[in-house]
């Protein structure tokens, strides 16, 4: 049966932390599917999704041709959970830096909210495995966001998150360029500025063990400037138009 909730997971390259992943989802209290979006990784990753969701009913995958970003792979892994008119559907890493342990806290939130941001710095610190240079990096852009577009969230860039349904129906994937940290604050934004609902969730962010990042200067520039884009197209506003704030639930 069908779970309401869907956690889409994008891979290249994950062979040794997929199946224990997949293994911790599957044993959580709250019964939510998964969905491998993997990138033809050249490792395998998409060999073993594809015997482990013959294993289990409530595992998917979905292959895409080529690595052309993160941001393209949760549009598609989000537009297939849409065709299959799941509730809540969460996104978080394959590398175990998000705590799967941590899904069924978003979930709730998001029933009374239309995102669910997992926070590494709600009410402090929660950053394991990260040098002082990368802690820096990371808060520092979530200042940077902040005061560009206004949004008040404690970390805009975070990868975590569970949406409503309606609430990525609203944001028009289609029309969505961004990747990496930018395709992050892109959709946070464009939730907020329609004055949706939008909760911060405290998690504890572990950086990988396993592998390698997939951060890059490129995913660092395209940040910088997307923020600016954003506030451009909120009318240079740093708060949700008027018109829409009415609307928040």
């Amino acid at each position: 049966m069908q779970s309401d909730t869907l956690a889409v997971v994008p891979t290249y390259n994950e062979r040794d932390n997929l199946a224990p992943l997949v293994e911790r989802v599957l044993s959580l209290p709250v019964p939510i599917d998964l969905l491998v979006v993997d990138d033809n990784s050249p490792d395998g990753t998409g060999r073993l999704a594809d015997e482990l969701a013959a294993k289990h009913p409530s595992v998917h995958v979905l292959h895409r041709s080529e690595k052309n970003g993160l941001g393209r792979a949760y549009c598609a892994g989000f537009a297939w959970a849409l065709e299959r008119n799941y509730e809540f559907i969460c996104e978080m890493d394959g590398d175990f830096s998000h705590n799967p342990a941590d899904l069924p806290a978003l979930r709730a939130a998001a029933q009374t909210a239309d995102l669910a941001l997992g926070s590494r710095y709600s009410n402090g610190i929660r950053v394991i495995n990260w040098p002082l240079r990368r802690l820096m990096l990371s808060m520092g852009a979530g200042m940077y966001v902040r005061c560009i577009t206004g949004m008040p969230f404690s970390d805009p860039t975070g990868g975590f998150k569970c949406f409503r349904r309606r609430a990525l129906q609203a944001i028009h994937l289609e029309e969505v360029r961004s990747n990496g940290y930018s395709f992050q604050i892109e959709l946070t934004h464009k939730l907020w500025r329609q004055g949706m609902k939008i909760a911060e969730v405290p998690i504890v962010f572990t950086d990988r063990f396993q592998g390698t990042s997939k951060m890059s200067g490129h995913i660092v520039r395209e940040a910088v400037f997307m923020v600016w884009r954003l506030w451009l197209q909120n009318g240079l506003r740093r708060s949700p138009r008027a018109a829409n704030t009415a609307k928040a639930r």
